[in-house]
């Protein structure tokens, strides 16, 4: 099961905001033992948007989404969501207590306003879904099929997706936890180490070897930072037989 992370907006994409979701969510994972394994950056295109989830929903990822999920008409998450799935949008009950409590917190007039009904769109989501509460506002976000969508506001979305990660994301925890070994190696050329690094990955399954060349490093120079990771006791075996075919003295373990 490969989990995903979705960041939609314009103004990312843009520049006139820079994305701070990324690093978050990854300290976030890291901390609870999973893994991500892709991540997409996406304008409000309601077209490209559900490409993207018919993708995820059909090889079954699970998958974070930030942003988009307002109902001004520059938000096509909710629409996409839904068009993905071939479901109709609806007006979630809970999501509509939420919000009106939400109005009325805020003195925001009366419910049966113009501007209030439009409010209440933000509580339409596809057939089917749940709500993810939102401790900042209450004006909720919503999950179906392992998706979860949350606003793109750090603030609101970081405890919502906390509480996914930790709720009904739990069983997931130390699913994706890794071990990584590297050596440093200098006066080799990439080609040089494609044939063990096939030969590694062949030999040991599961395990994943990486290589991560260098031209100015200031302790190290030019030099190749070559790795293997996965489980500890494959990495183990497969790091030991990576040094023991490394040239002798080309190389020295990397800091840890």
């Amino acid at each position: 099961m490969r989990l995903g992370l979705y960041i939609i907006g314009d103004e990312i994409l843009s520049g006139k905001r820079q994305d701070k979701h990324f690093a978050h969510v990854l300290g976030l994972l890291q901390a609870r033992g999973m893994r991500l394994d892709w991540v997409q950056i996406l304008g409000d295109d309601p077209d490209l948007l559900t490409a993207a989830f018919a993708a995820s929903f059909g090889r079954g990822d699970v998958a974070l989404s930030c942003g988009g999920i307002g109902a001004t008409p520059d938000d096509h998450t909710r629409q996409s969501a839904a068009r993905a799935l071939g479901l109709p949008l609806e007006l979630h009950p809970e999501a509509k207590t939420l919000i009106q409590q939400r109005i009325v917190e805020a003195n925001l007039g009366d419910l049966d306003s113009a501007a209030n009904q439009q409010r209440l769109h933000m509580g339409m989501f596809p057939q089917g879904s749940a709500i993810i509460p939102n401790p900042y506002n209450r004006i909720p976000g919503f999950s179906i099929r392992q998706h979860f969508f949350v606003p793109g506001f750090p603030v609101m979305a970081w405890p919502m997706l906390e509480w996914v990660l930790d709720g009904a994301l739990a069983a997931l925890h130390d699913s994706g936890r890794q071990v990584e070994r590297a050596v440093i190696v200098r006066r080799t050329m990439e080609s040089d180490l494609t044939p063990l690094m096939e030969d590694i990955e062949q030999r040991f399954a599961g395990v994943k070897v990486f290589s991560l060349p260098s031209v100015d490093h200031p302790v190290y120079g030019r030099h190749i930072e070559l790795g293997v990771k996965g489980e500890a006791a494959s990495v183990e075996q497969a790091f030991a037989y990576l040094r023991a075919h490394l040239p002798a003295g080309a190389w020295e373990d990397a800091p840890k």
